[in-house]
């Protein structure tokens, strides 16, 4: 008879549930959502026609007025999975967006990163890196997490190049894998693992050291082009 085929052992430990901490960093401050301090800079910062693109690919939004904001930004504040965070400007202190520690599985040591917001003066800053940094350092270096996850819509071609940017590996799609918006979604599924992380975290220091930058904020190296010797 053949031989049964088997994964080695592991510590089965239970990692903690992600708390409502805050994190810091230069540019940017992940810290809990807080609807009465947020509500206003994010609904100035993602509302509108202008940004309703900004919502496309998100489960709730866009807001039609700041009342029905503010009462689903309190939901968000209140709620456990996902655990919301707001990413604040680290000298201001004023929200450019929010992230969620979501699908949390402690007994698996795994943990999503997903329902990311940024505003139009977050996207595409070091501050918006700093935050996925700060967050992905907290959920393997202080919980102990072994498998940290990004799941975005397959169409998203934003959200999957962001994903292979910040060291995520690409492991496929999940066909008719929900229904969002009355529209059906195909989900692209990414991750990093907890022994991938070192090498992904030296990525991410080196790039956001300011010697990386030129005195205009011109990147000397693209974190991409860090990662992709990684990945």
């Amino acid at each position: 008879m053949a031989a049964e085929l088997l994964d080695p052992s592991i510590d089965s430990t239970p990692a903690p549930r992600p708390e409502r901490t805050t994190l810091r960093g230069r540019h940017i401050t992940v810290a809990p959502l807080d609807a009465a301090r947020d509500a206003l800079p994010l609904w100035q910062g993602a509302s509108g026609v202008t940004n309703a693109h900004l919502w496309t690919y998100l489960s709730d939004g866009p807001f039609q007025d700041r009342e029905t904001f503010d009462a689903h930004l309190r939901t968000k504040a209140a709620s456990e999975d996902p655990l919301f965070f707001a990413l604040l400007d680290a000298h201001s202190g004023r929200a450019l967006g929010h992230a969620a520690y979501m699908r949390i599985a402690p007994e698996h040591r795994c943990i999503e990163i997903g329902n990311i917001l940024y505003t139009p003066a977050l996207q595409q800053t070091i501050a918006a890196t700093e935050a996925m940094y700060l967050m992905a350092r907290h959920a393997f270096e202080d919980l102990g997490y072994r498998r940290y996850e990004w799941k975005c819509n397959a169409l998203n071609e934003p959200s999957r190049r962001a994903a292979l940017r910040l060291g995520f590996h690409f492991e496929g799609i999940s066909r008719q894998h929900m229904i969002v918006k009355g529209r059906n979604r195909d989900t692209a599924w990414f991750s990093m693992l907890d022994r991938e992380w070192p090498a992904r975290k030296a990525n991410f220091e080196r790039w956001l050291d300011p010697s990386n930058f030129y005195a205009n904020g011109k990147q000397r190296l693209s974190l991409s082009e860090l990662m992709a010797v990684e990945v």
